[in-house]
């Protein structure tokens, strides 16, 4: 294994190294103004949401590992203590990146990267038309976390309004991931879509107690063929099925081809067990997959 000592490598390298590492990153494509008027837009994927009463967003403008400037955003909320944060999307990937070239202080990155202005509600930056979900935000608290290149400026923000383009509601009018179509950063270069076959679902373990990995018999935990996935599934449901059920699932036909084919082989009857489980688990049908693992015990 590779180990990293960030006081024993270049900013520049190590900052390559963790951004490759924690990702995917949602970004924050934040639009702010100057005590002059000035808009500016720029994206941050330093960014994330940390609290619903009061809802609070925060992103960080880091400071240049080149040169230790900081950025016009930081320099803007400094001055106006007001932020929108636009989320993005795939239809706009391409000229958000465009907008985080390193303009002059007071060009005008809505016109640089083609995006349409619309005026806030209840703060003075303006949001981004393109966006389909956009933050007018007060900025509570400012902390910096250093003062060389590459020290973070953690903006604390609160949320005063929300805007969402129904475009991406689903019928329960709640966000549809593949309508919303959300990007994300990863390393260098790299960024993932968030939609399609991308998209999957983890039931959350809240209302539940599931039994855990622990409980579950040596033969099946220590699998060469189960994932530790498929493990985190098997072990989240609340109780084993009932002995007449596995009962029952023994009694089917194919189980019983199974048995005739491999019942004197063991282990070769265990494997195809596991097997057919995982191909059960992968449909999200855990509660078959364990009927079928207990069949091997009787």
């Amino acid at each position: 294994m590779l180990t990293i000592d960030p006081k024993n490598i270049k900013t520049g390298e190590f900052h390559s190294h963790m951004l490759s590492a924690i990702a995917p990153r949602p970004i924050a494509f934040a639009s702010t103004i100057d005590k002059d008027g000035h808009p500016n837009l720029s994206p941050y994927s330093f960014f994330n949401a940390f609290g619903s009463k009061p809802p609070i967003l925060i992103f960080s403008p880091a400071r240049r590992v080149r040169d230790n400037t900081i950025k016009h955003t930081l320099e803007n909320i400094y001055e106006t203590k007001e932020v929108v944060i636009n989320v993005v999307n795939y239809p706009m990937v391409h000229q958000m990146s465009l907008s985080s070239t390193e303009y002059p202080k007071g060009v005008d990155e809505f016109l640089k990267s083609g995006f349409t202005p619309l005026a806030s509600e209840k703060v003075r930056p303006f949001r981004v038309k393109e966006s389909p979900v956009q933050f007018e935000c007060k900025v509570l608290q400012v902390i910096e976390t250093g003062q060389e290149g590459g020290a973070g400026n953690l903006i604390i923000c609160e949320i005063l309004l929300m805007h969402i383009n129904e475009a991406v509601l689903n019928d329960q009018h709640k966000i549809d991931p593949n309508k919303i179509d959300l990007v994300a950063r990863m390393g260098g270069d790299f960024y993932c879509r968030a939609s399609g076959n991308a998209l999957f679902e983890v039931a959350k373990p809240l209302t539940t107690l599931g039994i855990g990995v622990d409980r579950i018999p040596e033969r099946i935990r220590f699998s060469k063929i189960l994932s530790g996935n498929d493990l985190g599934r098997l072990g989240n449901v609340e109780q084993l099925p009932h002995e007449d059920d596995v009962r029952e699932m023994a009694q089917r036909d194919f189980m019983k081809e199974l048995y005739a084919k491999f019942g004197n082989d063991a282990e070769n009857f265990e494997s195809k067990l596991q097997e057919l489980a995982k191909a059960l688990i992968d449909k999200n049908d855990v509660q078959t997959a364990w009927k079928v693992l207990l069949c091997s015990s009787r």
